[in-house]
């Protein structure tokens, strides 16, 4: 795998450098059930304490926050970390990676990957999270996923798809690599569908260039994906017309304890 600074992807650490802002606006949010799931598999309440690691611009933290667990975001690349503090100020955020968590060993009760833990998908970073848990802590993966079953997404997922290049991604499947690990148990997995709604610019367009690799392209390879990405919109009946649309999703949540 390519890296770039403090061990991060070349992608991560060139796309989402530039483009903090359409990260946070352009990425849908996570269904309710998410709040049962961390909840009743991350145990997550008053008195805990939870990683948010590869937090990004905190997309997913609110949700952590909202258990009342203590709360640590940790992110390496420096403008997502910003966006996060100025948007998140009672949140501890500290810069840092998965493969040097900058925490002791044994001092959470959870470290959360929400839509990141393909980034650092190696034996090295999950070693690292197993450092951190406390004994009996629990790791949980969780993405929101475009539902590529309807078929306008999946001809969105196309154009998108003919550009990731080596960018590590969920559907690729590539990130169960790691597994099975030592020190983690099995694997406990839920699905849960929602909807992002808003425009067509805002869930479509901002939603793509949002993505690490879009943002990296030159610029007219990233005109070029926006104006077949319009042409899909206009196309579509589904699509066409609507000053408002709904992308469906499926979040897919795993969640393995600590056991050694």
């Amino acid at each position: 795998m390519s890296t770039g600074i403090h061990g991060v992807h070349h992608t991560a650490a060139g796309g989402y450098a530039n483009t903090a802002g359409t990260y946070a606006r352009g990425r849908p949010d996570y269904p309710a059930e998410v709040a049962g799931w961390l909840h009743d598999q991350l145990g997550l309440e008053a008195g805990k304490t939870v990683v948010d690691l590869g937090a990004g611009t905190g997309k997913f933290t609110p949700r952590l926050i909202e258990t009342g667990a203590h709360v640590i975001a940790i992110e390496p690349v420096a403008g997502m970390l910003e966006k996060l503090i100025a948007t998140l100020p009672q949140v501890d955020a500290r810069m840092g990676s998965a493969d040097a968590i900058p925490l002791p060993d044994a001092s959470v009760d959870a470290v959360v990957c929400a839509q990141s833990f393909h980034w650092f998908a190696t034996h090295a970073a999950l070693a690292e999270i197993h450092r951190v848990l406390k004994p009996g802590g629990t790791l949980g993966l969780i993405w929101n996923l475009r539902d590529a079953r309807v078929p306008w997404v999946a001809k969105l997922d196309a154009i998108v798809n003919r550009v990731e290049g080596d960018t590590p991604r969920y559907y690729t499947g590539a990130w169960r690599s790691a597994f099975p690990f030592s020190g983690l148990g099995p694997f406990e997995e839920h699905h849960f569908k929602h909807g992002h709604t808003g425009s067509p610019n805002g869930v479509i367009l901002d939603r793509v260039r949002s993505m690490s690799f879009v943002a990296a392209l030159g610029a007219d390879e990233r005109a070029n994906i926006e104006r077949e990405i319009t042409a899909l919109i206009a196309l579509e009946p589904e699509l066409a017309g609507h000053d408002v649309v709904t992308v469906p999703y499926e979040t897919a949540a795993f969640s393995a304890r600590k056991i050694g």
